[in-house]
């Protein structure tokens, strides 16, 4: 599985509009947005890179004005990181991964939620806009947000959301287009004025039916803690292995 999920994530970041390669490396660069959780790199399973391949890929983001950054499964590729810390590489986190599979896939217990695909641009607004403060300010909403979401959903992927009482966004998530049988699930966010009502659980669950649908084997997702790790389980989600973050500030 650890081959599965970083095969897809180097399939996922050549989809980004100025994606390159840099010896052993996949960089999905992004030129509308500088933010380093859009802007990374990974390695190519089993990459071996060398010190010079670490160090041109350290001088493709800095040209950009970017901070050198990765997201891998570190088993999937086991000697790149040891070239990526003698290069001043560390640790930014390490996140443990679920996957979900059609036969482990259940329905959501949270009663009465209604999840929905978002229609008009108003819809997209009022997700990006419930994300980010659901995530606590950690990005602002913005048109490029918004416009990101479309592009998922458009693109062979999936955002689903929870209407909120004021017909904007009680919370949602999206899931990435498959590549290489797999998909990823992110930004799962509910307001703090819904959280407790099963909201997390029915658009995971809704997200995930989806992509099954459209042929993927698996969908996987990282979470943050306990809370949420139990909320995945319940509607399917297994441990699956480890995601390591590295940066490089110097």
């Amino acid at each position: 599985m650890h081959t599965d999920v970083q095969s897809f994530a180097v399939a996922h970041l050549l989809r980004r509009p100025a994606a390159c390669r840099v010896g052993g490396f996949v960089v999905g660069f992004d030129p509308a947005t500088t933010s380093p959780y859009v802007n990374y790199a990974t390695p190519v399973p089993g990459a071996e890179p060398t010190d010079a391949d670490v160090a041109d890929l350290i001088a493709a983001f800095r040209t950009r004005g970017l901070t050198p950054r990765l997201e891998f499964a570190p088993d999937a590729a086991p000697g790149a990181e040891p070239a990526l810390r003698r290069a001043g590489f560390t640790t930014e986190a390490v996140h443990a991964y679920l996957v979900c599979t059609p036969k482990t896939l259940t329905a959501a217990t949270g009663g009465g939620v209604r999840v929905e695909a978002p229609v008009t641009d108003a819809d997209y607004v009022a997700i990006d806009t419930a994300l980010s403060e659901a995530f606590g300010g950690e990005w602002p909403p913005s048109p490029e947000g918004a416009a990101r979401l479309r592009r998922t959903e458009e693109g062979g992927g999936a955002v689903r959301f929870v209407r909120a009482e004021d017909g904007g966004c009680a919370g949602g998530a999206l899931c990435s287009a498959p590549a290489e049988g797999t998909a990823e699930l992110a930004g799962v966010g509910t307001l703090p004025a819904y959280r407790g009502r099963g909201v997390a659980g029915a658009v995971t669950a809704a997200l995930a039916g989806t992509l099954f649908a459209r042929g993927a084997r698996t969908v996987w997702l990282e979470y943050s803690g306990a809370g949420s790790r139990r909320v995945y389980e319940r509607v399917g989600f297994r441990p699956g292995g480890t995601r390591v973050y590295l940066r490089h500030e110097g």
